[in-house]
């Protein structure tokens, strides 16, 4: 197990608050890391069953600067740089935007790359392994697999979860787990929601659908129309339309392809939000689009349809004792035309942990409280520019962006992407709690 250490390489001391996170997504992982780098004991609960296998977690996701800051910042910057190689590497293609017709109207140029704050783009599966491992075998934070939470409670001293057990003749008292804070880092169904909230909080569809897709390039580079994508590095394009977007981007230097497409959608979201998807449904969306579109969907082996969850801003994200917290998905989802909402998980972990330290045990509630606090107006604020991005592409004026086409880019906007989460919360706490 490796001790955290402080900037200046001396350990970090050892605060007695015992942490339970529910979740081993990217915000739960970060969410035990940072407290593992605040001297705080963590451990972790996943329902994710023993054999997990990252590879085969979905398709791409962007981590912005404010989350490669973050990143830099595990083991001096290793981690980092074992996440880079699997990451689009655009500095030499850009973001090519097309309008659906295929009329190319504008390429935004690369982010410039910057050491202490890099951003990553590749396959989740692959870079949440990275992060996995890093956590259990390097920081050694225990990772309990195959543990599905049935029950969260807490009461002015301490929190808990109770685990599904799936043999009657074990006592129930065995089963709970407690700690001095539960983080419900447990996705967009999260159980934790609703002892937070006293409620059960449904979620709504957003009115919209994405059909993802993750492949080889083995099909691309054989078809005259599609191998240049292939060939010539990482790439980065994308197709507007009325009320649809199509991004497509090659990885690893074009030895991979991924693909999403945005599209209205009312599908009743009550049993799943994620399945397996139909071509032949792609095909009908992208028709009369630019044919190049129809010729990457064509060389696609499978595709998940995922519909969009949308929920109202939650009031709180603390429990009543303030023993329990929500974090990530579980407290505000996003829209992944956002390229935030795996960042700003990371960024709720980040604050959990310096908050928790710089109160001390004697302090969690408050500390809690002061998480969010913290949080809560900067969330809500990036979580609009998931709605904004989308309306932008999906009701463009084309006579407005032919006479300014830096009109139609992706927005990179300095509040955003220059934050630093960490800075942030510890000028802040002070001003929140008054710790004796």
């Amino acid at each position: 197990m490796t001790v955290s250490e402080t900037a200046n390489g001396d350990p970090v001391k050892p605060t007695g608050i015992k942490v339970v996170v529910v979740g081993a997504g990217f915000g739960g992982l970060t969410a035990a890391i940072e407290c593992h780098r605040q001297g705080h004991g963590v451990e972790i609960y996943e329902s994710f069953p023993g054999d997990y296998h990252g590879r085969s977690l979905g398709d791409i996701i962007s981590f912005g600067p404010n989350a490669g800051r973050i990143f830099r910042r595990w083991s001096d910057g290793d981690v980092a740089e074992r996440l880079r190689p699997l990451s689009i590497n655009l500095e030499h293609h850009g973001f090519k935007i097309h309008k659906w017709t295929g009329e190319l109207v504008h390429t935004q140029l690369p982010h410039k790359y910057d050491p202490t704050a890099p951003v990553f783009n590749g396959h989740r599966g692959e870079l949440h392994t990275i992060v996995f491992n890093y956590a259990k075998d390097e920081l050694g934070i225990p990772i309990h697999l195959g543990q599905r939470v049935t029950e969260y409670f807490e009461d002015e001293n301490q929190a808990g979860i109770v685990l599904e057990s799936g043999q009657k003749w074990v006592v129930l008292t065995s089963l709970q787990i407690t700690a001095d804070l539960v983080v419900g880092a447990d996705g967009v169904r999260s159980k934790a929601r609703e002892l937070v909230l006293g409620y059960y909080d449904k979620p709504k569809s957003s009115g919209y659908a994405v059909f993802r897709a993750w492949f080889s390039n083995k099909d691309m580079i054989r078809d005259p129309r599609t191998k240049h994508f292939c060939e010539n590095g990482d790439t980065f394009n994308g197709w507007i339309g009325p009320d649809v977007h199509f991004l497509f981007s090659t990885v690893k230097n074009g030895q991979d392809c991924c693909w999403v497409l945005t599209h209205k959608d009312e599908a009743d979201i009550e049993e799943s939000w994620s399945f397996p998807g139909n071509l032949e449904d792609v095909y009908k969306v992208i028709e009369g689009w630019d044919p190049i579109c129809k010729a990457i969907v064509e060389k696609t082996p499978s595709i998940v349809d995922w519909k969009l969850v949308y929920r109202d801003p939650l009031p709180r994200w603390v429990s009543d004792h303030g023993r329990i917290a929500l974090l990530g998905d579980a407290a505000h989802p996003f829209l992944p035309t956002s390229a935030q909402g795996a960042t700003q998980a990371m960024e709720d972990g980040v604050v959990l942990g310096v908050c928790l330290k710089r109160g001390g045990k004697a302090n969690v509630p408050a500390s809690v409280r002061a998480y969010q606090d913290i949080r809560y107006e900067r969330v809500r604020a990036v979580q609009k520019t998931g709605e904004t991005t989308r309306d932008m592409w999906h009701k463009a004026d084309w006579d407005k962006v032919a006479k300014d086409p830096e009109s139609i880019q992706l927005p990179r906007e300095d509040w955003i992407f220059r934050f630093d989460a960490e800075k942030n919360a510890e000028e802040r706490f002070g001003k929140l709690v008054e710790v004796n």
